[in-house]
């Protein structure tokens, strides 16, 4: 039998070539100084095999061609680590990377020299390789993980990740071995998690320890604190106290945690609590309990969104910020599901039209974003726009959480709702509009841009196609 070379890859042996070109002292054009003194290193390599492997450097090495008189390219990487530049540097060369021999401090480093030098197919690998292999590692050492993946952008899949672990056992996070370092975002979104399985007073204390944490030159006894010393927690922590359900604790809770640090509470906040615990029983609770996970069961119908989403959404329709405490319950109804009854504007209309208060949600292909509206007049089938000065468009950055969000109301209230019987659901002139529609996969020719709303919703105006889209009808209780 007679092989066919063509089907025959010889990838493991030119591997080798080009990791033993590494090696030898011959024919490199270029010194790369790594790291920071004490911890520098020269390396030497090859200008092709860079350039075409990292367009970082390729960007680098286009300012810096060799010079006439034969003088060598000398670039440097101050930010990376001698060593782990070595493992980037063999990878780059022989497409290797035993990540066997290295623990997964080191592999962070690697992504993250990864990132700086814009290797797409190892920051995918390595990502997957950690969510996969090393997720105890990571939730012990989550405080890392969120700082690393947040700074960098292109981590997404580690976002993810993080938001996901935050969303779903958010005890955990309070349980971290590095509680005190937890990012100020992660904190808020910790405590506003409806599926928090601790009592409200280990919350408190949490987030308490936290603030003090934050300022270590405090007494640990709050009975010798200055006036100054309730002033800086006061400072540190008047972005949690508003999520804090403190009539969910008993009147002993009350009288011995909290009321020690009353001067670090709202005037108003304190006054009510306290005229609300004085006649109560030590172990008794107030009729203003609303324990953390008595909204837990609420289940919203959708493959998109969460009940946190949803209860933001329903702050939004309130008008209330983010801090406030919801005042009115509302249910998503499901009326309309893309992947269910399909992607087409007749569908949609013959549902919604004339339908009031309508939030619509929108997963975009390929992306972890959500975008979404709401509108409490009516969609038509005529060529007209509606007037209202209610709606709003909004988005998220990722369906994991809501710690990245847009909300942008509408400006121009005639032109708030457009009425397109070639579109679906379309907010603003051309806010929000869902169209080239596609029944098997999702709205095509979709677009945001910034006319009638307060803000533009997306980073970018171009065209989008819809994964999901699903409508939801608001029904107040």
């Amino acid at each position: 039998m007679i092989m066919d070379l063509k089907d025959y890859e010889f990838l493991p042996q030119l591997s080798q070539n080009l990791l033993e070109s590494l090696d030898e002292d011959e024919y490199y054009d270029i010194t790369i100084e790594v790291g920071k003194d004490p911890y520098v290193k020269i390396f030497r390599a090859h200008m092709v095999i860079l350039n075409r492997r990292s367009p970082y450097l390729r960007r680098i090495l286009s300012t810096n061609k060799k010079y006439n008189d034969g003088n060598l390219v000398h670039i440097k990487l101050p930010n990376i680590l001698p060593e782990i530049f070595h493992i980037i540097l063999r990878y780059i060369y022989g497409g290797r990377l035993s990540l066997k021999e290295y623990d997964t401090a080191d592999i962070i480093k690697i992504l993250v020299a990864a990132v700086q030098l814009n290797l797409k197919e190892l920051i995918i690998y390595l990502q997957s390789f950690l969510i996969k292999n090393k997720s105890d590692w990571m939730e012990k050492n989550f405080n890392l993980i969120y700082r690393t993946s947040f700074e960098n952008e292109s981590l997404l899949e580690l976002q993810n990740y993080c938001n996901k672990l935050i969303s779903k056992e958010p005890e955990r996070m309070f349980e971290s071995q590095n509680f005190s370092s937890i990012p100020e975002k992660v904190l808020v979104s910790l405590i506003q998690n409806e599926n928090l399985r601790m009592s409200e007073i280990e919350i408190w204390e949490h987030v308490l320890n936290w603030g003090l944490a934050q300022n270590p030159e405090l007494p640990s006894d709050p009975a010798n604190f200055s006036k100054d010393d309730f002033s800086l927690l006061k400072n540190t922590l008047k972005s949690y106290i508003p999520f804090i359900r403190f009539y969910d604790l008993t009147c002993k809770e009350f009288s011995k945690k909290v009321l020690p640090y009353k001067k670090i509470l709202p005037k108003e906040l304190y006054k009510d609590l306290l005229d609300t615990f004085l006649d109560l029983h030590p172990d008794s609770k107030p009729d203003k309990s609303n324990p953390r996970n008595s909204n837990s069961s609420k289940h919203i119908d959708s493959k998109v969104i969460t009940s946190q989403h949803a209860e933001l959404i329903s702050k939004w329709i309130d008008r209330l910020e983010i801090t406030d405490k919801l005042t009115s319950s509302y249910g998503f109804k499901l009326i309309l599901r893309g992947s269910r009854d399909g992607f087409t504007s007749r569908k949609f209309h013959e549902v919604c039209d004339d339908q009031t208060n309508i939030v619509v949600i929108v997963k975009v292909k390929q992306s972890n974003e959500i975008l979404g509206g709401y509108n409490p007049a009516t969609w038509k089938s005529g060529y007209r726009f509606s007037t209202t000065r209610n709606s709003f468009i909004f988005s998220f950055k990722n369906n994991d959480g809501i710690e990245n969000f847009i909300l942008s109301r509408v400006m121009d209230e005639e032109y708030a709702i457009l009425n397109n019987p070639t579109c679906g659901p379309s907010f603003g002139n051309g806010d929000l509009i869902l169209s080239g529609e596609e029944s098997s996969s999702g709205y095509c020719e979709s677009y945001c841009e910034k006319s009638s709303y307060e803000r533009l919703i997306r980073e970018t105006e171009s065209e989008f196609s819809v994964e999901e889209y699903e409508i939801f009808q608001i029904v107040k209780y």
